[in-house]
């Protein structure tokens, strides 16, 4: 990481680890198996919306939207299909991309990945992952910044959980995508079907009922498919 970025995520570091030892009420975060994913255990917010606005009014300034304090229906399937695919990640260099919470990349470790990067451009998700993956007994290598106009050498698997939920990042993410499938990287992505899925650029591979704890998602399963590029 750069300078800025590993300085952010070092401050990050430390008020979510301050958060955890408060152990705040509705209002906070605590450690809980992932409803699809129960191997693996994630400190999440129990209510997301209420912990943004208690950080932002202790801070004095707009933060981040905390998308890694929930745990999203693609990264939900990405990991179970991993977990009960380990052949997929054994003994490869894994890269989870917009890895939020850290989930997929927790997933990838247990499933036996020789090097697991998971990468997110919010500090607060790089400082999630790393306290994440220390709950879960895991080695995970956590990097900062947006990779999307970057090369992926040196990755065998690349990972992206509900990295399609809005027009703007499909339309940067899906061409990464292709470029790393055709730089020979293995891709998968977990993805709920937003609106931003292309007809003929990508083929399923599964398919799973995944629960939804997501804010303002009515549902309380959703099929999410486990997608490679075509």
């Amino acid at each position: 990481m750069l300078a800025p970025v590993r300085d952010a995520a070092a401050a990050a570091l430390t008020e979510l680890e301050r958060e955890i030892a408060a152990g705040h009420g509705p209002d906070g975060l605590r450690l809980a198996p992932t409803p699809f994913v129960p191997e693996v255990r994630l400190h999440l917010a129990e209510d997301p919306i209420l912990w943004w606005a208690r950080m932002e009014a202790n801070a004095g300034h707009r933060l981040p939207p905390p998308y890694w304090a929930s745990v999203w229906a693609g990264g939900q399937a990405l990991a179970r299909h991993l977990l009960d695919h380990p052949h997929l990640v054994a003994g490869r260099r894994v890269l989870d991309l917009a890895a939020g919470s850290g989930l997929v990349a927790i997933a990838a470790a247990l499933a036996g990945a020789a090097h697991v990067t998971a990468n997110d451009i919010d500090p607060y998700a790089v400082a999630a992952v790393t306290i994440n993956a220390r709950a879960n007994r895991v080695r995970v290598a956590v990097t900062g910044g947006d990779l999307l106009d970057r090369a992926t050498d040196g990755t065998d698997l690349l990972l992206a959980g509900d990295v399609l939920y809005d027009r703007a990042l499909a339309d940067r993410m899906l061409p990464f995508l292709a470029r790393a499938a055709a730089g020979g990287a293995e891709v998968l992505v977990g993805d709920p079907d937003r609106g931003h899925l292309p007809p003929d650029r990508l083929a399923t591979v599964a398919s799973y009922p995944v629960p939804t704890t997501e804010p303002a998602v009515d549902s309380p399963v959703r099929r999410v498919q486990v997608l490679r590029p075509s």
